[in-house]
């Protein structure tokens, strides 16, 4: 990275930010992992004949579930790296799915992805006026944006659409398409593969198939922001005066960093990224505006931030792998779930014995108890209850939240508060 030009040398050690604790992934093994996992699975398909747990149609389905996750986890990523927490993720997207559809059906869907955007940056707007201006809890005034927000939405919705064709109290009128695109060959190429059922293989062709098969610009668009993030934030002096406000504001401040104004930046970027997550469900997954249509998918997307601990890369992982478990309610569900019992079952076994090896037997002992009820479940069944399959998506968010909490690092600072000049 170039030294900045300013006077601040931001790449003073006590500017820099802690590196993670415990071991990382290198990106050889964490493919590997990526590799067994989707070996196994592809195990489980022949073993159950679920052939819709990694058919072209289900990877799709999942990618378009996760996109708004993703971009949601984003804004709590570019939030929390500057040290505020961003509990108003799901307001703003409700902003986002409003506004986009509100400018969307009059002037376009560009228009309406661009005012979408604007009214989740009014939201980030708002949050960073309370916590960083005048220090308020920042858990207290994400839930108020997040209660200010359905209420302003649900007070204008039947000004704004009421009166208009397919426009209602709760609904707006539709708004046109922004295109979607299939690379020709490629996809009935791999469309052809995944349906010959062989190992590994096909499943590998149906998670391909998936990327290249009726995706919209907005979720290229959304794809792209994953590594922008990255970029901008561990390979710019930006980015580093960012993160150094979320690990050590008082350091960083010594050091002629404005922390405020980095503060109100990623906050409001945040709100933008998350009024972009609502853009995709009030244009793309659906092509109006319905009141309720979030359905807590920012809450969701804290949490993909969370298992990917702070970082793009597993944010990706985690939006990616709770998109995978809802598409599973539209495609397949009870038969689909079923057979993910037995995928459970068995990465509990492996997960036992890999405890085992390391010595830690009681944990070993009970994680091989719980995979011996899930393996029963699955043998005693032959399918689960619709209940179960609705639930699947949080029980799976819940159950990998709980598997990761050891290995995570939050930004030092993150949610504490600050004032100008405090380090004098």
């Amino acid at each position: 990275m170039t030294t900045p030009t300013s006077a601040v040398d931001v790449n003073q050690p006590t500017l820099q930010p802690a590196a993670p604790t415990g071991r990382r992934l290198s990106w050889p093994v964490l493919l590997l992992v990526i590799a067994g996992a989707l070996a196994l699975t592809s195990i489980v398909r022949i073993i159950t004949g679920a052939d819709g747990i990694t058919n072209v149609s289900q990877m799709s389905t999942a990618l378009q579930l996760a996109v708004p996750i993703g971009l949601a986890g984003l804004g709590g990523l570019w939030a929390e790296r500057a040290g505020v927490v961003n509990i108003g993720l799901e307001g703003m997207m409700i902003l986002g799915t409003w506004f986009g559809a509100w400018a969307g059906f009059q002037w376009g869907p560009w228009t309406g992805v661009l005012v979408g955007i604007i009214g989740g940056c009014v939201g980030g707007l708002l949050h960073a006026f309370v916590t960083v201006t005048f220090n308020v809890n920042h858990i207290v005034s994400g839930v108020a944006i997040n209660i200010l927000a359905l209420g302003a939405t649900r007070y204008l919705a039947p000004l704004a659409f009421e009166g208009h064709a397919g426009g209602s109290a709760k609904q707006s009128p539709a708004v046109d398409s922004l295109g979607n695109f299939t690379v020709p060959g490629l996809s009935d190429w791999l469309r052809d593969l995944n349906n010959e059922g062989w190992f590994f293989i096909s499943d590998i062709a149906g998670l391909l198939g998936g990327l290249v098969t009726n995706v919209s610009w907005l979720t290229l668009i959304a794809i792209a922001l994953i590594p922008a993030t990255w970029w901008i934030l561990w390979r710019t002096a930006f980015g580093l005066r960012l993160r150094s406000c979320g690990e050590n504001p008082v350091a960083a401040e010594s050091l002629g960093v404005n922390v405020y104004k980095y503060k109100y930046l990623a906050v409001i970027i945040s709100g933008g990224l998350a009024g972009l997550g609502g853009v995709f469900l009030s244009i793309v997954a659906n092509p109006f505006y319905l009141e309720g249509q979030v359905s807590g998918r920012g809450y969701i997307g804290l949490a993909a931030m969370i298992f990917g601990n702070w970082m793009p890369g597993g944010l990706a992982l985690g939006a990616g792998l709770f998109g995978y478990t809802d598409s599973l309610n539209l495609r397949g569900g009870s038969e689909n779930v079923h057979a993910l019992l037995l995928l459970g079952a068995l990465l509990l076994i492996i997960g036992a014995i890999w405890m085992a090896v390391r010595k830690k037997y009681v944990q070993a002992v009970i994680t091989l108890i719980i995979g011996g009820l899930v393996w029963a479940w699955y043998a005693g069944t032959n399918e689960v209850p619709n209940q179960v399959v609705s639930a699947t998506p949080y029980v799976i968010t819940l159950i990998v939240l709980a598997l990761s909490a050891q290995r995570l690092r939050m930004p030092k600072a993150d949610g504490l508060p600050y004032r100008k000049g405090q380090g004098k």
